[in-house]
């Protein structure tokens, strides 16, 4: 028996690391194209977005590693299923249930690593890259100018550019909300932006368009201005006071202290609920993949790879599906965190307990 396990473990190790490398270099490729575009298009330091593209690594891997056992697990007993060695080792009188206590190991000791991946190397990946981000727009404010989203990195104003190009900007909407009135709203055809060297501004030069101005005799309203050239210089300076974490970026211990905090203060706590649970049951979520790949594996019978791998990648997406769910559920409060948040994981670990009773049976 100790050959055979150790037989099943060799022919895990490739398809699992292959897997497990190709799933995360696909994931990091999407990201590429956005850091590539900050050194070409924004003059932005290569050894920063090497540092930004290289912290996305761990934080892929807590979507990559359970995938990666599933499809390893799949494709491994689909060829042993297909090749007849599930049934020579039937024929020899081996108890499949037998073979699902190596995996089991395997899936505990994989399950505490994304423990650990999850309460610490995840939160602090995803707050170094919080941090070089924010340092990269003090240090490089228009690397932080991006066409198609709202931009709320400059002090007292928000923007909105539809395009740009080079330095120059089309359709831009600037909102800056008032402390004691309605928010000023500045929309321009085309505008241009130069950086201010050795500050943390940008000077900004609006062209045809439109600003609200304060009425003189009623400060809470507006009326409009056309004007044909605006000038207003963007200002960064506050971006350099501690950055606040986000719950991403949170450990499993300071999640529990913020809720607790929050709570005495009456301030709703669903959203952080929701990531402390699930960086806890997305860490046993590699323990329930490879439980659940095994008899299908098996029962499938199956011996294309291709075939298996998206088999794999459908159970896969089927489970974040319901997660992506489970957690909107929880962060609106329609069922609380601690029930709904377990459920995508009851779902599969009964799936796989039904699936290997039918199996080895």
């Amino acid at each position: 028996m100790k050959i055979i396990r150790s037989y099943i473990l060799k022919e895990l190790l490739l398809p699992f690391c292959l897997s497990l490398g190709i799933l995360t270099c696909v994931f990091l490729l999407g990201n590429l194209i956005q850091l590539a575009n900050l050194v070409i298009n924004k003059g932005v330091n290569l050894g920063t977005v090497g540092r930004v593209f290289l912290l996305y690594i761990p934080v892929l891997l807590g979507y990559t590693l359970p995938i990666a056992c599933l499809v390893g697990i799949i494709v491994t007993f689909s060829r042993f299923s297909a090749d007849n060695e599930i049934l020579a080792l039937r024929a020899s009188g081996v108890h499949l249930g037998k073979l699902l206590i190596p995996l089991f190991i395997v899936g505990v000791i994989i399950s505490l690593f994304a423990v650990v991946l999850n309460e610490r190397i995840i939160p602090y990946a995803h707050y170094e890259q919080q941090k070089t981000l924010k340092n990269l727009g003090v240090s490089n404010p228009t690397a932080l100018l991006e066409a198609g989203v709202f931009i709320n990195s400059f002090d007292s104003q928000v923007l909105f550019i539809h395009k740009i190009d080079g330095n120059q900007l089309y359709n831009i909407t600037i909102y800056q909300p008032q402390a004691d009135g309605p928010t000023r709203t500045i929309i321009a055809k085309r505008g241009e932006f130069t950086p201010v060297p050795g500050e943390d501004k940008i000077k900004l030069k609006l062209m045809d368009g439109t600003s609200d101005e304060p009425n003189l005799e009623n400060p809470d309203n507006f009326y409009k201005l056309n004007f044909k050239n605006y000038f207003m210089t963007l200002d960064l300076s506050n971006k350099k006071e501690k950055i606040e974490k986000k719950p991403k970026g949170m450990t499993l211990k300071e999640l529990k202290d913020e809720i607790i905090r929050l709570e005495r203060l009456l301030v709703d706590t669903n959203r952080l609920q929701t990531e402390y649970l699930r960086k806890i049951t997305w860490s046993f979520s590699s323990l329930i993949f490879i439980m659940l790949g095994f008899p299908i594996a098996v029962i499938t019978h199956r011996r294309e790879k291709s075939a298996n791998i998206v088999l794999a990648i459908f159970c896969a997406a089927f489970y974040y599906l319901i997660t992506l769910g489970c957690e909107a559920l929880s962060i609106k409060a329609i069922i609380r965190p601690e029930i709904i948040m377990w459920l995508p994981n009851a779902i599969a670990g009964l799936a796989a307990i039904i699936l290997n009773i039918k199996c080895v049976s």
